[in-house]
């Protein structure tokens, strides 16, 4: 199929002629005595071609300064996508351009993704996975791509930059589908700001010479670790990765690693290493090595990362490390060798309603007795699931509970011991260990340590009549201006507290995070509240409490400038064909309406 442009002589006059070819508008260029075809449509952002200006064989798209090959339509600027070229040829004085084949190259999508993440091009982020979920791939290509290159571009290892991105692949099948494309893109956004100007990562092999004995492995992994020998260390668990050992197991040794220290890094270290067990199991059957790949990532900064019964808020006026401590003792004369498991106790535990109780009662004042609460739940037969989650809910109160009379910055103080909590959590439900069990002792003084950011503590929301259930609609005023805090947390609980499902509040949460500039603990406090409000029964009041806090949490941080999401709303209509300039003045010249300033 041809499709004819014009005459020769038209285009030999003018220097180009404009046409469609289906419904893509394509220029056909005169210059050193031929004729080129090439898509009109400048394929960074739309802008038109034929007002562009052509030299030495380039045409040069004046709105960005994007330069295209006329031969080929490749361009010499990576911000920029390749255009489309067209076979043109001159019959009878009239100039013809061949519809091209539609085609989807695959291998070049990925490679623009790395390119991306190279150099921070959000926009290149945002059509890349435009493009690919268009054709029906996998989500998880997507967080594969983002994963190799985070794995092997940060020296330091697992950041931020791979919590979130593997947080937003967690957290896909609770967002509106319309929001899913946004989700991956800031997390490959982050995994490039995490990496950018970064020394790459150097991986060490396993021990070689024949096999290790694998009982050996989880003793000089924690040795090496507490000695802070990261080669040492990292050489450890690579060889059990190679050696087989199955995740579990390699869980409980990274894990207890972590928990023979007091809260590591602020609860970072707990959090990267659960994030990466579970990219590992997001990895699965699109990355074959995904173990291999992501978990020696975690190791030098597990060991290199600061120790807080080291520091004095742990030490003085209350010696919470030496509880930890002591607490780890009794522990591993309470339980011995074996393992919490669920059993007939854990069920009656979980149908009392205790689970929800010992997270009340984890906010006492009294750090001892907070230590004696959790040794009690133990006696009464609670599950290593149960206890995290206790911990976990207590954690979460402190967002629920926090005042804004506080200072803005302590809402992260707060957050860290949620985030930490959940992680550690999750690592219970995968490896019910009595060395992990430690780490809810950790994580309850740290809620204890937190506990004047509730003085005074915030109302709890309140239920509201029946006949006055919130409408989650009312949750945008709270997001649009600052101050709308408590507002959020009372619109969330009442409409759960009525009736609402989690799903719709999560998803509202979801979105509104996505349409923020949002920061990466943003990130960690969403998904990990949708973790744990899935964690307790439908209509519970636990699950409502937890949302609440989320809610409370995002709206003290709203509004930023919500560029991204504009982004990637430009890469959607640029796949649409839409024009992304208008003819608004006098003179008929374009004004833009697309991106945001500064973006590209």
């Amino acid at each position: 199929m041809h499709v004819d442009a014009g005459s020769v002589e038209d285009l030999r006059k003018a220097g180009y002629l404009t046409t469609k070819v289906g419904s893509q508008p394509v220029c056909v260029f005169w210059h050193d005595d031929r004729a080129y075809g090439i898509d009109d449509r400048c394929p960074h952002l739309g802008f038109p071609l034929h007002r562009g200006t052509v030299e030495s064989g380039l045409v040069t798209c004046h709105w960005h300064h994007a330069r295209f090959d006329l031969c080929t339509g490749a361009t010499l600027d990576p911000f920029a996508d390749d255009a489309r070229s067209y076979d043109v040829a001159l019959v009878d004085g009239r100039v013809l351009v061949a519809a091209p084949a539609p085609s989807f190259d695959r291998a070049t999508t990925m490679r623009r993704i790395d390119d991306g993440l190279e150099q921070g091009l959000t926009l290149v982020l945002a059509k890349s996975v435009l493009g690919l979920l268009a054709e029906g791939e996998d989500p998880r290509t997507v967080l594969a791509a983002g994963a190799r290159f985070g794995c092997r571009f940060r020296a330091h290892g697992f950041g931020p930059g791979l919590t979130v991105l593997c947080a937003m692949g967690t957290s896909l099948s609770h967002l509106a589908p319309e929001d899913r494309p946004l989700a991956l893109v800031h997390g490959l956004r982050f995994v490039s700001d995490d990496t950018r100007g970064r020394a790459p990562r150097f991986p060490l092999p396993p021990l070689g010479g024949g096999p290790v004995p694998a009982n050996r492995l989880p003793g000089w992994y924690r040795r090496f670790v507490d000695t802070r020998s990261g080669d040492a260390a990292e050489r450890t668990l690579v060889t059990a990765v190679a050696g087989g050992s199955p995740l579990p197991e390699l869980c409980r040794m990274m894990a207890a690693a972590v928990t023979d220290h007091v809260f590591v890094d602020e609860g970072h270290v707990i959090d990267f290493t659960n994030k990466a067990f579970e990219l590992v199991d997001h990895l699965a059957g699109v990355e074959p090595a995904a173990a291999q790949l992501v978990l020696p990532t975690l190791v030098h900064q597990t060991a290199d990362a600061v120790r807080h019964e080291e520091e004095g808020a742990w030490r003085h006026p209350h010696d919470l490390a030496g509880l930890a401590a002591s607490a780890a003792d009794r522990l591993e004369h309470v339980l011995g060798a074996g393992r919490l498991s669920p059993d007939p106790s854990a069920a009656a535990f979980e149908a009392d309603g205790r689970v929800g109780a010992l997270g009340w009662e984890l906010l006492g004042e009294d750090p001892a007795e907070v230590v004696e609460a959790l040794f009690r739940a133990i006696g009464d037969g609670a599950s290593a699931e149960q206890l995290g989650r206790a911990a976990a809910f207590a954690a979460a109160l402190r967002l629920t509970r926090f005042h804004v009379q506080n200072d803005h910055g302590d809402w992260d103080v707060v957050h860290h011991g949620f985030t930490s909590a959940n992680a550690l959590h999750q690592l219970l439900v995968r490896a019910p260990d009595p060395l992990l069990v430690r780490g809810v002792f950790h994580v309850a003084l740290k809620v204890f340590l937190d506990r004047f950011l509730n003085v005074p503590a915030a109302r709890l929301p309140a239920r509201p009549a029946p006949e006055a259930g919130p409408d989650l609609a009312a949750l945008g005023a709270c997001w649009d201006r600052e101050g709308g805090v408590d507002e959020a947390g009372a619109i969330v609980y009442g409409f759960l507290a009525s009736g609402g499902r989690r799903e719709d509040v999560v998803a509202a949460l979801g979105h509104a995070l996505l349409q923020e500039d949002a920061g990466f603990h943003w990130f960690q406090t969403f998904e990990a509240a949708a973790r744990q409000a899935f964690a307790w029964p439908d209509g519970s009041d636990e699950a409502a409490l937890i949302l609440a806090g989320a809610a409370r949490f995002l709206a003290a941080h709203t509004p930023t400038r919500r560029e991204l999401a504009q982004v990637v709303r430009t890469a959607g209509r640029l796949r649409r064909g839409e024009a992304l300039y208008a003819e608004d003045t006098a003179d008929g010249a374009r004004a833009w309406t697309g991106l945001p300033e500064g973006s590209s």
